[in-house]
């Protein structure tokens, strides 16, 4: 018998944060439908830190930028959380990722940077975490982040 995913993020040892407020004129998730859009998530660590600062390439390793992607799924999955109610089962399909990497100009790892949040949504939700995505280097991000990731999900 699977585990559901509330039992799944118990098991790897995940805390879910309490999901951050909006900074400026915006919403942290939109619901419509059966979709919810989740807004940019910044790779805060469960005391609301962040442990990866500026470029990847540069003062970042891809490794670290990996493990960034990691907690902005995270924070993904706790705004998810919230607007679900607390009842995680309801997804159907983690739909699409956005994912922005901030880096030199020459890096070319973006796919496996994000790898960090895709291989997490497939771990926690199975087949239903297995979604469509776009990996975008830039040239900066908010508080000087290496990730920022954005997402669309399917829920019943």
């Amino acid at each position: 018998m699977s585990n559901t995913p509330k039992e799944t993020i118990e098991k790897l040892g995940i805390i879910l944060p309490t999901p951050g407020a909006p900074v400026a004129n915006y919403v942290t998730y939109v619901k419509t439908g059966n979709l919810i859009s989740i807004s940019g998530q910044l790779p805060l660590d469960i005391d609301g830190k962040l442990p990866y600062l500026g470029k990847v390439g540069q003062e970042v390793s891809a490794e670290d930028a990996n493990k960034a992607a990691r907690l902005c799924a995270i924070n993904i999955i706790a705004q998810l959380n919230a607007a679900l109610d607390g009842d995680l089962d309801r997804v159907v399909r983690i739909v699409k990722l956005g994912a922005f990497v901030n880096c030199i100009d020459s890096f070319p790892g973006q796919p496996a940077v994000v790898n960090g949040a895709s291989d997490l949504m497939v771990e926690i939700f199975g087949n239903k975490g297995k979604h469509s995505r776009s990996a975008v280097g830039t040239n900066a991000l908010p508080l000087n982040v290496p990730v920022e990731i954005d997402a669309l999900i399917e829920v019943s």
